[in-house]
């Protein structure tokens, strides 16, 4: 559709640019590839349609080039640059690809093209190009090399066949190393030169069959290079390969396999003829006769075993009875059967019924013996398993069947036997009755089935809670009891009875369903409350009730007094969940200077607690029972929404804060919605990642380094700076250390405290310094309170300063006003 400007009307000419323009459009959605102009002026872009879509830009967005920078991975950057340039000062078409993060945060991989367009003038003014998203290309080329990979290194032998000419096309080094050829040899060979065995007409049966099956198993022969054996199975599959018809054999080497077999085989043909052995003796205990069973049974050909003595297959060891002891109690009775343990001609032994008989001539002269020998080896085998049986059985009877805990019945005994010891040994025991809260609700509404595995994981966890020398049981449904022996005070008592409770706040997970599931738990204690068991489980189980009514999830001791003690931690926790809801905290921030010109340069957001009735908390107070109970979660989501809102403000209002420094935990961390979560409130709050610094404690990031690494590059990638916090007071492995994505070093407070009096800080300090100027990392020291403290500081090179010497933390009210100071 040719557009003639000087022979038709305008109307004309738009409406075949508007077809042409649609068909371009559509076009781009076609091919997958976006495209975009650049005013070298005024360095604005226009973008497609396709170009954001590609991006997850809304559509219309004011772009310019230095949006697109920003998208482009931090690596990645300067070499875009450079291909730019290159395309303004050629005029070349210039194509690179790199990796950039959508508005979603996900990472791609896009193909740019891009040319410069002159003016009449000839100077640059406008520079074009094309985007295309190649991810799922490049991801198809790193599984294509790891697969070719998988079979080039396969242990099985590996090989591509030309369907005619019986040719290898391809084998793998398993293949190379079972034959001890190499590759250029075996590319040279066909089929029948490693199948010295395989016949043409055996082929040509089996490319019928590949005909009908396009895929068989076959067993054949290899030969190897130094012409030995071996047996293979096969699996050929009819395949295409570089434009040919062939197919590939999978090959197993089955020596053993087949030895195994023809072992088999022996052994079931014995087992056919199977019957009961008789042999004879004469006077002096010699063989005489071997019948077929005697030969089936042992395995000794009768030429083999005529003339020798009997004991040759007595096991006098494994027996009660030497053969001699044997004989002499056989000689007084004529006749004797009993169980003995014989010898086979492969040196296995055998459980047998032995009857031995006199044989007498004619004048009734002992002339020899006869034996009877019936093979009862699986008949005492099934014995054994008979007994092991029994003793399931009476497992079984004291123990419940579906947790294998300790049932009613073995719990009563138990608790029985631990009065006895504790009142002959003066000493206290605890015991926990437990119920699980609105377990019902569980049955009735999820079924039977899952409510089991509720109860066998319920269990589990109890059994991890405990030391070896309590005793747990089920007494039934959802009820479970604890003796805790030898507790000599409560705080043993709670310290258990809290960690049970504990245990239960990460949910369960069946059948894709996420149960948050309490208990409740009573407890009773010997000889405090009672001596008797009867006393000591009802007054248990009515504690438990209490527990029930005070609003589950907690424990009540019989004794209200001890109630009352244990129970201040169940009050702080409820307070807390409290507070979260109603976000009753507050972020204050303690300022960051720079050493030298008391610039601030940065903000640590510190969280406190304003509840409506007691007032301002401290998190000393309150932190501990927060990262116990996963509560710490919430609470730091709340301060990052907080101190980010404040941030933005300040920024919009033209102060320089600086940096933004939060405190992360590594339960926090290891969420896995954290990231989205965290770009999800930058984005709500206009935060720009430049202006924040994420803090993690030595101690958490070297429990789990290698985890810890990968995470914080993730974050680190997202242009936000990781600083670790407290440090040196952890355990640093420096190998870590330096893979670590770090910005900074805070030197911990309990370093600065007795700074200049004490000769050991100052030596740590000064090597801390040391290491982080080594590492080229930032430093800030926590802590300064004193004069002398800052000059030791700014002497030894640590150029940024927190502390109460410049300021305490504050509230954003006063921090706004040291801004307008500063």
């Amino acid at each position: 559709m040719v557009i003639d400007i000087k022979n038709e009307s305008l109307n004309a000419a738009i409406k075949k640019f508007k077809a042409r323009e649609a068909v371009f459009h559509q076009l781009e959605k076609v091919s997958g590839i976006g495209s975009w102009e650049v005013d070298l002026k005024t360095k604005m872009s226009l973008w497609s349609d396709k170009n954001y879509d590609i991006y997850k830009v809304n559509k219309g967005s004011e772009i310019n080039l230095k949006t697109f920078f920003e998208r482009l991975s931090p690596n990645d950057v300067q070499r875009a640059q450079r291909a730019l340039n290159h395309a303004i000062n050629t005029a070349k078409t210039i194509s690179f690809t790199t990796q950039a993060r959508r508005e979603d945060g996900v990472i791609i991989t896009v193909l740019i093209n891009a040319q410069i367009i002159y003016d009449e003038n000839q100077i640059a003014s406008k520079l074009i190009g094309t985007t295309q998203d190649i991810t799922p290309y490049i991801s198809l080329q790193e599984h294509a090399s790891e697969l070719s990979k998988i079979i080039e290194h396969s242990s099985s032998e590996i090989y591509i066949v030309n369907l005619q000419t019986l040719e290898y096309l391809y084998v793998n080094k398993g293949a190379c190393d079972a034959l001890g050829y190499t590759k250029d040899e075996m590319l040279v060979k066909t089929i029948r030169d490693i199948n010295p065995y395989l016949k043409i007409k055996t082929i040509d049966k089996l490319k019928k069959q590949l005909l009908q099956d396009e895929h068989i198993l076959h067993r054949t022969v290899h030969q190897r290079k130094d012409s030995s054996h071996y047996h293979v199975q096969s699996y050929i599959h009819t395949i295409e390969y570089k434009g040919q018809s062939a197919y590939v054999i999978f090959d197993t080497d089955i020596t053993q396999m087949i030895k195994l077999e023809s072992e088999y085989k022996k052994q079931a043909n014995i087992l056919k003829n199977i019957h009961d052995s008789v042999i004879s003796t004469d006077i002096f205990g010699n063989i005489t006769s071997w019948n077929k069973g005697s030969q089936t049974l042992f395995g000794y050909k009768e030429d083999e075993i005529i003339g020798k003595y009997f004991g040759f297959i007595y096991d006098d060891n494994s027996n009660n009875y030497g053969l001699d002891q044997l004989l002499s109690i056989f000689y007084e009775d004529e006749n004797i059967s009993t169980e003995a343990v014989l010898i086979k001609k492969d040196a296995s032994k055998i459980a047998c019924i032995l009857s031995l008989n006199i044989l007498r001539d004619e004048k009734g002269i002992e002339s020899g013996y006869i034996g009877y020998i019936h093979d009862i080896t699986e008949q005492k085998e099934t014995q054994k398993l008979l007994e092991k049986k029994s003793q399931q059985l009476r497992h079984q009877a004291y123990h419940d069947t579906l947790t294998g805990l300790a049932n009613r019945l073995l719990f009563k005994d138990r608790l029985e036997q631990t009065i006895l010891h504790s009142k002959r040994n003066n000493r206290k025991f605890a015991l926990l009755f437990i119920d699980l809260d609105q377990f019902k609700k569980i049955n009735d509404s999820l079924g039977h089935d899952v409510g089991d595995r509720v109860l066998i994981e319920f269990a589990q966890r109890l059994i991890k809670s405990l030391r070896e020398e309590d005793s747990l049981a089920r007494l039934g449904g959802d009820e479970f009891t604890v003796i805790l022996k030898d507790v000599q005070n409560t705080k043993r008592i709670v310290n258990v009875a809290t960690k049970i409770i504990d245990v239960m706040k990460e949910s369960i997970t069946v059948l894709s369903n996420d149960l948050h599931i309490s208990c409740s738990i009573g407890i009773s204690i010997y000889p405090d409350d009672a001596t008797s068991q009867e006393h000591l489980i009802k007054y248990a189980d009515a504690a438990m009730y209490k527990a029930k009514d005070e609003g589950r999830n907690n424990y009540q001791f019989y004794s209200s007094e001890m109630t009352l003690l244990a129970y201040e931690r169940v009050i702080m926790e409820n307070s807390l969940r409290i507070a979260i809801k109603e976000e009753q905290f507050i972020v204050h921030f303690q300022p960051q200077f720079e050493a030298n010109s008391k610039k601030i340069v940065g903000m640590e957001a510190l969280v406190r607690w304003h509840h409506p009735k007691i007032g301002l908390i401290f998190p000393n107070k309150f932190i501990t029972i927060a990262e116990e109970t996963g509560l710490i979660v919430e609470i730091d989501k709340i301060v990052m929404q907080k101190a980010m809102k404040q941030f933005s403000k300040w920024y919009k209002n033209g102060f320089n804060p600086g940096i933004l420094a939060l405190n992360l935990s590594m339960k926090q961390l290891n969420k896995k919605t954290f990231i989205k979560e965290l770009l999800d409130t930058m984005q709500e709050n206009n935060f720009d990642s430049k202006w924040l610094e994420l803090e993690v404690t030595e101690s958490q990031v070297m429990n789990n380094p290698d985890i810890s690494i990968e995470k914080l590059n993730t974050i680190h990638n997202l242009g936000i700076e990781i600083a670790i916090d407290d440090f040196g007071t952890g355990y640093s492995s420096l190998s870590y250390l330096k893979k670590l994505p770090l910005d900074k070093l805070k030197i911990d407070k309990s370093f600065i405290d007795d700074i200049p009096e004490c000769e050991d800080d100052i030596a740590i300090t000064k090597a801390i310094i040391a290491l982080a100027h080594s590492l080229g990392l930032k430093l800030i020291a926590e802590g300064v309170e004193t004069k002398e403290q800052l000059s030791f500081l700014i002497q030894n090179g640590c150029e940024h300063i927190q502390g109460y010497y410049f300021s305490k933390p504050i509230s954003s009210t006063d921090i706004t006003k040291l801004l307008e100071k500063n």
